[in-house]
């Protein structure tokens, strides 16, 4: 049998932190997301070289900072500048967890003009994360008005 070459379990993008201290953040992923460790190989000194969690259906890998290798943590660089998302039956149950692990609201969860029940949290390691839960498909020209309405509610509150 041929050798696969996405492996059983991945997806084509597989995200990929550096974090400080992988072990505490390996913790709290499981606190906040309902992570599933699958794997942690760690060096001679024990730090975290890789490691695999598997939240819903994905993956994420992650390791500790190895600034000898240019390999540095949002909290080394002053912030990040890319977030993950994801997709949950129960954003609302899903985002008051991650808040009571430790993470930090940027945008409490409320219903969105593009179809989401939305809401954004910053990790204590200074990732970025979106958690929503689709709650209504919307054709394209449905998504404009709803955006243009939006906008226009925006406009007039500033």
């Amino acid at each position: 049998m041929p050798v696969k070459p996405i492996p059983e379990g991945y997806h084509t993008l597989t995200p990929f932190l550096t974090v400080r201290n992988a072990m505490r953040a390996i913790e709290f992923y499981k606190q906040a997301f309902g992570a599933q460790e699958r794997g942690v190989a760690k060096g001679p000194d024990g730090k975290v070289m890789h490691a695999e969690l598997k939240i819903g259906d994905s993956v994420i890998m992650l390791s500790d900072e190895f600034p000898e290798f240019g390999s540095l943590s949002p909290q080394s660089i002053g912030g990040s500048s890319m977030g993950l998302h994801i997709y949950i039956e129960n954003v609302d149950a899903a985002f008051d967890r991650a808040v009571k692990a430790g993470a930090q609201v940027e945008m409490p969860v409320a219903d969105q003009f593009w179809g989401d029940r939305y809401g954004k949290l910053k990790d204590p390691f200074g990732h970025k994360w979106s958690i929503a839960t689709h709650v209504k498909d919307m054709s394209a020209d449905e998504m404009k008005r709803s955006m243009d309405d939006a906008m226009a509610k925006m406009q007039k509150t500033a």
